[in-house]
């Protein structure tokens, strides 16, 4: 078997662009801190909102797209991609965007942070979870991962330059990151790459499940620690004792139709893709800051780890072992950081992840 490592691998480019007009006021947080606009999804489709850092410069090349959490904190996930940025050295270069899910009103009291913007007329609706996993807007007329092939075909035509695309998310954001992967579809001239920080969950392309070893003995999960020195044995899962499993979103099966690729193409376009993990080294257990609370306790989600550093480093050697074991996809700790994006953005390591250009 092998160990995890723990280097850090980006390629992001930086970049900024000229301002147009909102479309409506941002929130008080997001007011400060960028201008907000709409994309209209589709002919008969609503709109999606988002927010574009400033200050916005003329000729960008690359954008970085950050994805909120479950909580929708747009805001706060900006804040922290423009404190990186600034730590990087980046500002007046990189194109900042958040966009975000909109929720009915109704709805938005689960999944709401203040100062986030709530829907208005014309807004595609998504419930608090279903856009996580590449779901239909509550409309049944565009998907969540469809929404942001439009979000990047959007930017490509305000911005003719932009050569390089950044989709970084974080927590439910970095769970519909890594969904989206096998999905998307950028415009001509447009390369992608995938930034995964701290999901509570992973999509598995097989029915492998990772239980950490020692001279062929099981360890305690608690020795996959920041060291990234765990050695996984892979183990076929018993789907009869839990059926979800390997469906989507923890598996491939049952890909929604509506989506309209093969298991085999999700699994192709996924191993081929350029994908950079992270993870907060305190993101563990039930320590302080790690949002234990929320984490998802499945026996879907438990199958992957007990909580999202192990269920990351697991991760990480899964991929090389199954998924992709030429593409030297690294696994990025960040030290010190529990389940919060404000620190692990802008930390040494996170900046580098974001915006270190070598993509070329």
């Amino acid at each position: 078997m092998t160990p995890t490592r723990t280097l850090v691998l980006a390629s992001v480019a930086a970049v900024i662009a000229t301002p147009f007009h909102p479309l409506f006021a941002a929130d008080s947080t997001l007011d400060t801190l960028a201008d907000a606009y709409r994309v209209k999804l589709g002919p008969t489709a609503g709109n999606l909102p988002y927010f574009v850092a400033q200050p916005q410069v003329i000729t960008p090349d690359s954008v970085l797209i950050v994805l909120h959490g479950h909580p929708r904190d747009a805001g706060k996930t900006l804040a922290a991609a423009v404190k990186a940025a600034q730590l990087a050295g980046k500002t007046g270069q990189a194109l900042l965007v958040a966009p975000l899910f909109p929720v009915s009103n109704a709805q938005s009291a689960r999944c709401h942070s203040p100062g986030v913007p709530q829907a208005q007329a014309g807004d595609a609706l998504w419930s608090c979870s279903s856009w996580i996993e590449g779901g239909l807007d509550n409309q049944g007329r565009t998907s969540s991962f469809a929404a942001l092939d439009r979000l990047v075909a959007e930017l490509k035509v305000k911005w003719p330059q932009i050569r390089w695309v950044t989709v970084a998310g974080f927590s439910a954001g970095a769970q519909f990151v890594q969904h989206y992967v096998g999905f998307a579809n950028p415009p001509p001239g447009v390369k992608l790459r995938f930034v995964i920080s701290d999901p509570g969950s992973w999509l598995y392309f097989d029915s492998h499940r990772p239980r950490p070893v020692n001279n062929d003995h099981p360890v305690d999960w608690r020795d996959c620690d920041s060291t990234g020195g765990c050695i996984f044995d892979w183990v076929e899962v018993n789907s009869d004792a839990c059926p979800s499993v390997n469906r989507w979103k923890y598996g491939i099966e049952a890909i929604p139709s509506y989506l309209d690729q093969q298991t085999e193409s999700v699994r192709q376009r996924y191993a081929t893709a350029n994908i950079t993990y992270m993870v907060g080294a305190k993101d563990s257990g039930d320590a302080p800051g790690s949002f234990y609370k929320i984490l998802d306790k499945s026996c879907a989600a438990q199958a992957q780890g007990p909580d999202r550093l192990q269920r990351g480093i697991a991760y990480a050697a899964y991929d090389r072992r199954f998924i992709a074991p030429r593409a030297k996809r690294d696994l990025a700790i960040v030290p010190d950081c529990a389940h919060d994006v404000s620190c692990v953005f802008p930390s040494p390591i996170g900046r580098q992840v974001l915006f270190n250009k070598n993509a070329d």
